[in-house]
């Protein structure tokens, strides 16, 4: 493999040995030392990217963000019923973790052992997005649909976002054995059977 030409496409290498060896060394702490062998350059080329580890998983974090939310509002902004969009929102999130092990450690906290505090808040931040989107689609629901929860629309939220985390935690606790996206077409139905009852409001 040739030498990349740009510093984006090095910083792009840098990430992507990132992710690897966090899908290949489970539970393993990531030193500059290795990443940079990895990626097979000198720690200090390592740092004429990045100014620290914390700014690569930054890096990783972004790219999580990006990808996710980018099709999360096509998703939000279609004229399906809200459960339908809801599950669409689930199974993405679901099947970008099982497509990217190794980047799904930091959305668990798995590799986030001994990082800044930051890195921590900004992944609480990208799941606390998440469920504003489902609550966001849930409260649409009784204007669209003429339903809403059962539950508050804050707990019913929860309740979906709970179950999809849970099974990324699942993947991850079984080092990428388990697939979080593993009978969730048979469980969704289950899961959201009785959900909603009808609003005592008219659609418009």
């Amino acid at each position: 493999m040739s030498k990349p030409s740009t510093k984006v496409s090095r910083r792009q290498q840098i990430l992507e040995s990132l992710a690897h060896m966090l899908e290949v060394s489970p539970g393993a702490r990531i030193t500059t030392a290795a990443l940079a062998k990895e990626v097979g350059v000198s720690e200090a080329a390592l740092y004429r990217h990045f100014p620290s580890k914390s700014k690569m998983f930054e890096g990783l974090i972004e790219f999580i963000e990006e990808t996710l939310f980018s099709r999360i509002g096509l998703i939000t902004n279609d004229e399906s019923p809200a459960l339908a969009r809801c599950n669409k929102i689930l199974f993405l999130l679901l099947t970008f973790t099982e497509r990217n092990p190794g980047i799904t450690r930091l959305l668990t906290g798995d590799a986030l052992t001994g990082e800044t505090e930051r890195l921590r808040a900004r992944v609480v931040q990208l799941f606390d997005r998440l469920e504003t989107q489902i609550k966001q689609i849930l409260r649409e629901a009784e204007i669209r649909e003429g339903v809403r929860p059962v539950l508050p629309v804050t707990a019913a939220a929860n309740l979906l976002m709970a179950t999809a985390e849970g099974r990324i935690s699942q993947f991850v606790r079984s080092e990428f054995k388990r697939a979080p996206t593993e009978y969730w077409e048979e469980q969704w139905p289950i899961l959201v059977s009785g959900f909603f009852r009808e609003s005592l409001q008219p659609v418009n």
